[in-house]
């Protein structure tokens, strides 16, 4: 075992992998998505890939980390054959993971700043026209930028510098019952109001007129773009590809089989992402308000909906600590494989690692937070872009499908880790077993579909 920590319980590694998987995304994407694309339709669809796609890649990551009990970084030299090449991708892994806190750690400074002015009345008062611009003087603002995201970087750090049981484990237990519960009550407040069913019909219903109008009239072509952005979201919604997974694999004991426990995880990450559009779409419906996807929805749209709510200082508050919650426990995740991988190469202790990394993430984190301002000269993908799509592009388009690609083809494959035992690894202990018959399809089929989610994605 040599020595290396485990969780202290179930319960903590499936919180904490959800929480690694639930991120803004679930929140601010999601519901619009299933709202475009004919509503319980496009839901459907997205649970049939969840199952197909992300649920098997997801328990090999844990399978590459249990098997090695060794960080990303350094798993493949663990299983590898003498004289291959795989280990490589743990080192891309590791960038990866810089690269997704390179952005991620200002956009949940965001939602602190947010939980903060609502917190202490800031938006009390507030007309719709200047919530907007609470927003652009926020990204306008170099200062208020820095600091949270600042602030960020030193909240997650110092949980992680605890260790995984006392740090990681315990407050992201902590954060995740927190989310659990504030979704619960924000999502029936949202389904009492006047209206409220309105919204539900609309983000849940099926409805075939939408579909054929996505395709310009045409059913069959309207179908084939929800399938797309289904099998889209499905795989996204999990981080797949960077190791974020593989580090919780690491910590785990042998008594569950890893395709159960990916499962559950998946279900968790679905019930946010399901919950959030019953919090979004009854609240806008009920106030008449369209709702849009992205940054606006989130910062401009729905404090102007809590704003019209009777007692919306205390509803928008509690909203933006549950979006503080979503971010902060993808924060803590991606830090803790991170500094897992770093003690690993280096051969330091934790704390060290943990300093080094507080200053070297709040660099790298500077462009991002300076790319709406300072920086805003700087548009990357053309007219309107900031510093942040770039990075979000080069992640979630480029590393993440391709190193999911790497995870699936060496746990599949004869000249990787193979198939056999990946089965061996994942089946050990109790619980859903990986059947044999599954091997056809996720050596030779499975590639397939997530290359061509990766071709998808960077020719779009």
């Amino acid at each position: 075992m040599n020595g290396r920590e485990q969780f202290k319980s179930r319960l903590g590694f499936l919180l904490l992998s959800a929480g690694c998987a639930i991120g803004i995304g679930n929140v601010w994407r999601f519901p619009y998505v299933v709202g475009q694309n004919g509503g319980g339709i496009f839901v459907l669809f997205y649970l049939l890939f969840l199952v197909i796609m992300g649920v098997p890649i997801l328990s090999m990551e844990f399978a590459v980390g249990r098997a090695s009990k060794k960080s990303p970084v350094r798993a493949y030299q663990a299983l590898e054959k003498p004289g291959q090449k795989w280990h490589l991708h743990g080192y891309v892994a590791l960038l990866g993971n810089y690269g997704l806190m390179m952005f991620y750690t200002t956009v949940a400074g965001w939602m602190l700043y947010y939980f903060y002015g609502f917190l202490t009345g800031k938006f009390s008062g507030v007309s719709s026209e200047q919530v907007g611009s609470v927003f652009n003087d926020m990204l306008a603002s170099p200062s208020t930028n820095i600091i949270w995201m600042v602030i960020v970087v030193v909240l997650g750090i110092v949980v992680c510098s605890f260790g995984l049981q006392n740090g990681v484990e315990r407050i992201t237990k902590i954060m995740m019952i927190g989310l659990l519960t504030l979704m619960v009550v924000l999502a029936f407040r949202g389904l009492t109001l006047d209206g409220g069913l309105d919204g539900l019909r609309f983000y849940l219903l099926p409805d075939l007129e939408k579909v054929r109008a996505i395709g310009e009239g045409n059913l069959l072509l309207g179908l084939f773009s929800v399938i797309v952005a289904a099998m889209n979201q499905s795989f996204f919604t999990l981080s797949l590809g960077i190791g974020a997974m593989a580090i919780f694999g690491s910590y785990l004991g042998k008594d569950k089989r890893l395709l159960g426990e990916a499962v559950n995880v998946a279900v968790l990450d679905t019930f946010v992402a399901i919950v959030a559009g019953l919090i979004i779409f009854p609240a806008c419906f009920a106030f008449g308000v369209s709702p849009d996807s992205g940054p606006s929805l989130i910062f401009i749209t729905l404090p102007n909906v809590f704003l019209e709510m009777p007692g919306g200082r205390i509803w928008g508050t509690l909203f933006f600590l549950f979006m503080s919650f979503a971010a902060f426990s993808t924060v803590i995740a991606v830090f803790e494989n991170i500094i897992a991988c770093c003690m690993e190469m280096w051969n330091i202790d934790r704390r060290k690692v943990a300093a080094i990394n507080l200053v070297l993430i709040i660099l790298l984190s500077l462009p991002c937070a300076l790319g709406y301002n300072v920086l805003s000269g700087i548009q990357p993908l053309g007219e309107g872009s900031a510093i942040l799509d770039l990075e979000d592009f080069i992640v979630s388009n480029v590393l993440l499908p391709l190193g999911s690609l790497v995870y699936l083809v060496f746990c599949t494959w004869k000249w990787g880790w193979g198939f056999k035992n990946y089965q061996a690894e994942a089946n050990q202990g109790s619980g859903l077993s990986v059947p044999g018959w599954l091997r056809g399809y996720v050596t030779y089929v499975l590639p397939v579909l997530v290359f061509a989610l990766f071709l998808q994605g960077i020719l779009r």
